[in-house]
């Protein structure tokens, strides 16, 4: 396992690590027993960040992160959350106090301070209140909060997020099929010392090569119901891309995956080329998948060519459908 520095955390984090929405739920059945197996599995592999939210199952899967805390009070590893996206109506004004949330992923999570608390994918006028990241500087004086960052949709609130000096990191999606932050905001961050996590790196597994056109989902699956955006915004799922499109891009990428690699490590392994990116959060419901999805924190870097290769892939399949629309 590699590590990074997180922001100015003084935090050193694994450059795969581990995103929970998968076990919390909307990924189609869970089991919990597979879930802590795959958790354990991770905390075994280096593993040291866990990424979750108040929302993934309602606290089904902050829930299980203090059950793996208890499980392995030797290991010292890091949990972040997020919180919002159980507003309902989902404004920007319900950001202005989200202390009732902070208080049940408290509960939640069963400890007294949140490591790193993300706003979870605020409409965009959020990040033109300042009040809302007053807010989120108090509860940090407070105690209840070591951190905190944001989760985006858009690379444009990605950017706005950095003049708020509080913020430690952003959440964005950024994998094969979403390559525009790399161009206008990554570089940023990076000079202002802002962590990166990139979040659904295997674009809702499209990614990962196993999916095909005769592929089912479950209904309570995102997969499912959000392609057009029904549920959440649509660059959730399969970043946005058209099922169609996704599958073609796939089939251009498969030969040139390097012999002993997966197409997912491949696409892990791309987004940690860039030296801005603190670490990549791909899901993981059983401990095969952990352990091969953590393995591409060990691979050698990808060549040139082969970059400019997935690179045309991008400009020519992808592009159109994405680059402009987050």
């Amino acid at each position: 396992m590699q590590y990074r520095e997180l922001g100015r955390t003084g935090w050193k984090v694994s450059t795969v690590s581990f995103g929970a929405w998968a076990i919390g739920g909307t990924w189609g059945p869970t089991d919990d027993a597979a879930s802590m197996a795959a958790l354990h599995k991770a905390l075994d592999l280096g593993v040291n960040f866990f990424d979750t939210a108040d929302v993934y199952g309602d606290g089904h899967s902050e829930r299980l992160l203090a059950r793996l805390k208890k499980e392995r009070p030797g290991d010292n590893f890091y949990i972040a959350t997020k919180a919002g996206r159980r507003l309902n109506p989902h404004t920007a004004e319900g950001y202005l106090d989200l202390r009732s949330f902070v208080e049940r992923s408290l509960q939640n999570l069963q400890t007294d301070t949140i490591d790193l608390l993300q706003l979870h994918c605020p409409p965009t006028t959020a990040f033109y209140m300042p009040e809302v990241f007053d807010g989120l500087d108090r509860l940090v004086k407070e105690g209840k909060l070591r951190h905190y960052g944001v989760s985006v949709e858009k690379v444009e609130e990605a950017i706005k997020a950095l003049d708020f000096p509080g913020v430690q990191s952003v959440q964005i999606i950024f994998n094969l099929f979403r390559q525009r932050a790399a161009e206008v905001f990554l570089p940023l961050a990076q000079a202002r010392k802002v962590g990166i996590l990139a979040r659904l790196p295997l674009s809702s597994g499209m990614l990962s090569g196993k999916l095909t056109a005769t592929s089912t989902f479950a209904e309570d699956d995102h997969r499912h119901f959000n392609r057009d955006g029904a549920g959440f915004d649509k660059g959730e799922t399969f970043s946005g891309l058209p099922y169609d499109a996704g599958l073609a891009a796939v089939e251009r990428i498969r030969p040139l995956v390097p012999a002993g690699m997966s197409m997912a490590q491949l696409a892990l392994r791309w987004i940690l080329m860039n030296p801005a990116v603190t670490c990549t959060i791909p899901g993981g419901k059983r401990p095969d998948q952990v352990a091969d999805n953590v393995a591409a924190a060990d691979l050698p870097e990808l060549s040139p060519a082969l970059m400019a290769q997935l690179a045309e892939i991008y400009a020519s399949g992808v592009k159109p459908y994405v680059h402009t629309r987050w």
